[in-house]
């Protein structure tokens, strides 16, 4: 059973993974590139596979989850960059 923080925490990473869905769709249908930072999503890429990294340790569904889903949706972006320059 689910407790009270893994509730919060799976409810954070819903709310934090979908505020970054707008930015893949509209990258995805423009192939407008040029308001993206390579060198932000880069890092911000690096980042996140660190906190997943973490959120492995640490077995935490709601930190795996988020980030998994985050460090794709950023991969894409940056692939989107690379592709779309």
């Amino acid at each position: 059973m689910l407790n009270f923080y893994e509730i919060i925490g799976l409810l954070a990473a819903f709310i934090t993974t979908a505020s970054f869905l707008p930015q893949v769709f509209k990258t995805y249908k423009t192939k407008d590139t040029s308001g993206l930072s390579l060198t932000m999503y880069i890092a911000f890429f690096i980042g996140i596979v660190l906190w997943l990294i973490y959120g492995i340790h640490l077995n935490s569904l709601p930190m795996i989850l988020a980030n998994f889903i985050t460090a794709i949706l950023s991969l894409f972006l940056i692939i989107m960059k690379l592709k779309h320059k």
